[in-house]
């Protein structure tokens, strides 16, 4: 199917509240619910003590709800993180999928639908189930007053007038900036919380609990921008062999923190993302040598390893190329000229490594029309009637070497 036809065909049909719906053109989307059973930090270690913002705008919010407890609330207290549902998009012919893609989205997303005709692309041309898995506190895992316009609004003002150059600032990126402008620890927290979940969704297949997924199901992986830092955690600890087979697709995504250009409206403003700079590169060792429990998750176990050298370039470099490496085979990123956010030449580096020699295929595409990182396929959102054609073609380019490659 074209692109655009493939954007129509799902409009506004994905829902959280029933079992699923059929699509049409052969395809199913089921909803699944799934409970988080990790929680970093432990709550009786994380505070309410906010960094971003002074006590005498903190008070003067008390009385907007939405505000309050976005400043306030701790993560361990946020329901909608713990508990939620996920989507798995598949062949309405197939029984139990024998073979699962698992899709993981970017940074600061709220919606699929970007996504799903992606999803259908891979399912129709794979013959497997695409499994879209909410990373922590983002999509349907954040809460409604994230999003609601009002209160964004009015903090996004405040959010300005107490750094009057800021660059990026915006409704839709000022809850997830300030969060982690507070803390930018919730990166790491929130990291290894969906590596966790993947985990334990990996393991509820194998033990045959999965309605649509069978417990022998091989496991792919397509990872979009930061989506794709969780997939290399995940394959790169192989934890109980279970990614020992994976294949696995970046596409706009790859590179290690510290070489990725994050500031726009749709992400981070700038305030936030020089404090998670500071805090991840620059002065990570400092905090860990005056926080235990960091110290702990960053070098105690395999995937905080893994985590830690992809934060920053310089940092576990021939570690981290070493583990890269051995999936040279089984690793294809695919990368945009114009990209802003994931520079191409950052995604090579990172990927084929400081000496150019780890063998794993990076293809540059551009398209001949206007895009950017957040929306590579503008059809049917911002694009032109004359520019659907275009668009489709330049989609197809792009997915039918991807889902050959996960086939």
């Amino acid at each position: 199917m074209q692109y655009h036809e493939l954007f129509a065909l799902f409009g506004d049909r994905i829902n959280y509240a029933g079992a699923g719906v059929d699509c049409g053109n052969g395809l199913v989307l089921r909803n699944f619910d799934f409970h988080s059973k990790v929680r970093f930090p432990a709550p009786s270690l994380e505070t309410s003590v906010n960094t971003a913002l002074p006590a005498s705008v903190i008070e003067d919010m008390s009385g907007n709800e939405g505000v309050y407890s976005l400043i306030n609330t701790t993560d361990a207290e946020i329901e909608e993180n713990l508990h939620f549902r996920y989507q798995v998009m598949l062949p309405s012919s197939s029984g139990r999928a024998r073979g699962i893609v698992l899709m993981l989205h970017g940074f600061n997303e709220k919606h699929w639908l970007k996504y799903l005709p992606w999803a259908a692309h891979i399912a129709l041309n794979t013959g497997k189930a695409v499994v879209m898995f909410p990373i922590a506190f983002h999509m349907n895992r954040a809460p409604a007053a994230w999003s609601e316009a009002r209160s964004m609004h009015r903090l996004s003002k405040e959010r300005k007038g107490l750094y009057p150059d800021l660059i990026g600032n915006s409704l839709s990126n000022v809850a997830i900036s300030t969060r982690l402008h507070n803390k930018p620890e919730r990166f790491i927290w929130s990291g290894l919380e969906s590596y966790h979940d993947l985990l334990d969704l990996i393991e509820i297949i194998k033990r045959g609990e999965h309605a649509s997924i069978a417990p022998e199901a091989s496991v792919d992986f397509f990872s979009y921008s930061i989506g794709t830092l969780l997939m290399e955690i995940a394959v790169m600890t192989n934890k109980n062999g279970y990614f020992s087979q994976s294949r696995c697709v970046a596409f706009c995504g790859g590179p290690v923190f510290n070489r990725l250009s994050p500031v726009s409206k749709f992400i981070l403003d700038s305030e936030a993302n020089v404090r998670l700079y500071s805090y991840l590169v620059e002065h990570l060792d400092s905090h860990m040598k005056s926080d235990s429990q960091l110290k702990r998750l960053l070098t105690a176990e395999e995937e905080g390893v893994n985590f830690r050298s992809l934060l920053n370039y310089r940092v576990k470099l021939d570690y981290r190329e070493e583990k890269l490496r051995s999936l040279r085979d089984r690793f294809y990123a695919v990368a945009l000229a114009r990209d802003e956010v994931v520079p191409p030449y950052e995604v090579i580096n990172t990927l084929q490594g400081s000496r150019k020699d780890m063998g794993i295929r990076v293809d540059v595409l551009d398209y001949p029309y206007p895009y950017r990182h957040e929306e590579p396929f503008p059809s049917g959102i911002y694009g032109r009637a004359s520019l659907i054609g275009e668009i489709d073609r330049q989609f197809r380019r792009t997915f039918e070497p991807i889902s050959a490659f996960l086939a």
